[in-house]
């Protein structure tokens, strides 16, 4: 078995023959920012949510079989240079994007802070250090895709996603968008990489109010407690400086609180105990 990478949060390594091997860590990533404390059992939980997605979802993916609780083994394949974004909620970085004019939404659609879009919305970006999102015109222009492909990445991720979302509804939980990744297996386009926490938004039902942040059961309760402390500014501005921005410590409750959510999402969204 050969080392090939460390991701933000997975070490792929290459088993030999045409599978990988993924191993889920405990670290944890926000705004492209890689930092020091890492997120107890959250590596178990990433790894169990990828089997249990890719077992539940009926479409053709790179699963092959669990390996250990923090590691599967996955087939080869030539990865798609997009990254297929649904969103469902007025939230996030489609809020800025749509207050400049970036991006426009259906007549009629509440622009209020959580508010649910009329319908789910293919919203494609990049892959790169810094995603940047991308119309269907320029993932065509920059030959990421061909229009047949961008058709069916862009129909098929939202019926991955109505999935995904009414499983969520069926165990307490709104799914407010998702991103998945694609990739080429024997000229088939195929389901890849992973799926759970990090790459989506999860509200519990509960406590749902438009107009406000969302109570988040995924690595989003990192992003605005950054927020909040003035560090996504930080990093914006050390950017824009040529610099490489400096995570924080992150505190111990907010550590706790983040391991206690990512394990509370896997247990009612499956029905399993960790």
């Amino acid at each position: 078995m050969k080392f090939l990478n460390s991701g933000k949060v997975k070490d792929v390594y290459d088993m030999g023959d045409d599978t990988l091997l993924f191993n889920f860590s405990n670290r944890v990533s926000a705004y492209d920012v890689k930092f020091q404390d890492e997120i107890p059992k959250k590596g178990k939980v990433l790894c169990k949510f990828a089997k249990f997605w890719f077992d539940e979802l009926d479409i053709d993916n790179h699963f092959v079989k669990s390996h250990s609780d923090t590691e599967i083994i996955v087939k080869k394949m030539e990865m798609l240079p997009i990254e297929c974004v649904v969103r469902g909620y007025f939230y996030g970085s489609l809020i800025n994007r749509y207050k400049s004019g970036e991006i426009h939404l259906p007549d009629g659609t509440k622009t209020e802070l959580a508010a649910k879009l009329l319908e789910p919305l293919f919203d494609p970006t990049t892959k790169s250090e810094h995603d940047v999102p991308i119309t269907k015109d320029d993932a065509i222009k920059q030959n990421l895709v061909t229009l047949d492909e961008f058709e069916w990445l862009s129909q098929k991720s939202i019926e991955i996603y109505n999935k995904m979302y009414s499983i969520a509804d069926n165990a307490g939980f709104i799914l407010a968008d998702l991103k998945l990744e694609f990739g080429k297996l024997d000229g088939k386009i195929t389901l890849g990489d992973s799926i759970g926490p990090d790459e989506y938004r999860l509200w519990p039902k509960s406590s749902y109010s438009p107009g406000k942040i969302q109570e988040a059961f995924d690595k989003q309760l990192l992003r605005d407690w950054l927020t909040e402390h003035g560090y996504q500014k930080q990093f914006e501005d050390s950017r824009k400086n040529g610099q490489e921005p400096v995570a924080p410590a992150i505190p111990p409750e907010i550590i706790q609180k983040m391991t206690e959510r990512y394990v509370a999402a896997y247990e009612r969204t499956t029905g399993s105990s960790l």
